[in-house]
């Protein structure tokens, strides 16, 4: 049997997707789809970012500090899979597909880097990014000495 699907719209596909007022937003649902959603959360002692990344395990991702004092979070690229080709069974319509995201975070002047952690559990990554205290802000001044 063949699936066939009928438009309704009177002007083209691409049309709708150009005067579409999602994609003047950058909230398309393509964009949507390659980027996890993100909660930052700030208390005095910390920020919490948290990514939804259903399906994906700690090997999966990658958390590192760019040479800019970026934090970055991406998705490693896993080697392709190699499908089983069946004889009897095609595809009317594939979805699934192999997506990949970067994302690059300022890291606020108060954080420590050195104690920046992540874990992933139930497809939420959270990262924990530790804060200064009063004392220890204090600490890290140095005087300069004048000859």
């Amino acid at each position: 049997m063949l699936l066939v699907r009928r438009n309704p719209d009177l002007m083209p596909t691409l049309f709708n997707e150009l005067l579409n007022w999602d994609n003047w937003n950058n909230c398309s649902t393509e964009v949507q789809g390659t980027m996890p959603k993100m909660n930052v959360s700030e208390s005095n002692e910390n920020y919490e970012i948290e990514l939804c990344v259903p399906g994906l395990a700690k090997e999966d991702l990658n958390l590192s500090i760019d040479s800019d004092d970026n934090l970055v979070i991406e998705m490693v690229e896993n080697e392709k899979k190699e499908e089983e080709k069946k004889e009897d069974r095609h595809y009317l319509r594939r979805e699934f597909g192999h997506l990949q995201f970067k994302q690059l975070l300022r890291i606020p002047e108060n954080v420590k880097r050195d104690e920046i952690g992540a874990t992933v559990t139930n497809g939420i990554l959270l990262i924990t990014l530790p804060k200064f205290t009063e004392e220890e802000k204090r600490a890290m001044g140095k005087s300069i000495e004048i000859k």
